[in-house]
C-alpha cells in the first residue's frame, strides 16, 4: 500500500508531469485584442481568419511579398505524394501544389465551412482534380494515421485554439519520416508589417511542435517575411 505521504506527493507531481506532455499549460487571460483570450506555452493565440479575408489571401502582390514560388520549391514535391495543406482556406497553395503531385494528391483542410464550400466551387472551376477538400475540428485535421508524406502550414498555426492537440493530430497523420512545414511570420523582424500577434519566433515554434513530439530539422530562411520551419515525424 502507498503511504498517505507518498499520495500527497503523486498529486502534487501531477499537475507537472501534465504540463511536461503540454496538456493543463492553456491560460486563459485577456491580452491583445487581435487575439483570444487564451495562451498556449507563453504565446497568445491569435484569431481565426474567416472567409471573409479571402480576398487577402488570394491578393495580387502575395507572390511577391511572400515569395510563393521560392516557398514552393523548398517543399521538394515530388510527384505521387500525399500532401497536406492544413487551414488551406481559399485553397492558394493548394491548387499550386495539385499541379505539382501528379498522381498524388493535396488534401485542402479547413475547419471553416465556408471555405471548403469556396474550395469546391474552385476545384470545379479551374478543373483541380488532385485537390480533396477535406472539413476538419478544432481539435483534429481529420486525415487517417501514417497516410500523408507531407504537411504545409501557411500562416495557419498560431490561430489554432488547441495547437497541441492538432499537433498530436498532424504527428499522427504523418507517415514514419514525413515532414511538416511551418510558415510563419517572423516575430524577430520587426519590419515584417505584420500584427504581432500574427507572427511566430522560430523558437516558439520549436518549443511548441518539439513537446508534441516532432523533431526540428531545420529553418530554410530564405524567404522575405517568413519562417520556414522543417519538422520530421521521428
Amino acid at each position: 500500500m502507498h503511504s498517505l505521504k507518498s499520495i500527497f506527493l503523486l498529486f502534487a507531481l501531477l499537475p507537472l508531469s501534465l504540463d511536461s506532455l503540454g496538456q493543463g499549460v492553456y491560460k486563459l487571460k485577456s491580452g491583445d485584442p487581435n487575439g483570444i483570450n487564451k495562451w498556449y506555452m507563453g504565446r497568445q493565440i491569435a484569431q481565426v481568419m474567416s472567409h471573409y479575408g479571402i480576398d487577402w489571401l488570394e491578393r495580387k502582390e502575395r507572390e511577391m511579398e511572400e515569395n510563393t514560388s521560392l516557398l514552393l520549391k523548398n517543399l521538394a514535391v515530388k510527384p505521387g505524394m500525399l500532401i497536406a495543406d492544413i487551414g488551406a482556406g481559399s485553397g492558394y497553395h493548394s491548387a499550386m501544389l495539385s499541379k505539382m503531385v501528379g498522381s498524388g494528391k493535396v488534401f485542402a483542410v479547413d475547419v471553416e465551412q465556408e471555405m471548403i464550400a469556396y474550395l469546391q466551387a474552385r476545384i470545379k472551376r479551374e478543373k483541380l482534380s488532385q485537390i480533396v477538400p477535406v472539413l476538419c475540428t478544432e481539435k483534429s485535421v481529420s486525415l487517417p494515421e501514417n497516410t500523408i508524406d507531407l504537411i504545409l502550414l501557411v500562416d495557419v498555426y498560431h490561430e489554432f485554439s488547441y495547437p497541441y492537440e492538432m499537433a498530436l493530430s498532424m504527428l499522427s497523420s504523418l507517415k514514419p519520416g514525413g515532414k511538416l512545414v511551418l510558415v510563419e511570420f517572423r516575430s524577430e523582424d520587426d519590419e515584417v508589417p505584420i500584427k504581432t500577434i500574427h507572427k511566430m519566433s522560430e523558437n516558439q515554434a520549436i518549443k511548441e511542435l518539439k513537446i508534441a513530439g516532432f523533431k526540428f530539422e531545420k529553418n530554410i530562411s530564405n524567404l522575405p517575411w517568413q519562417h520556414c520551419l522543417v519538422f520530421t515525424k521521428k
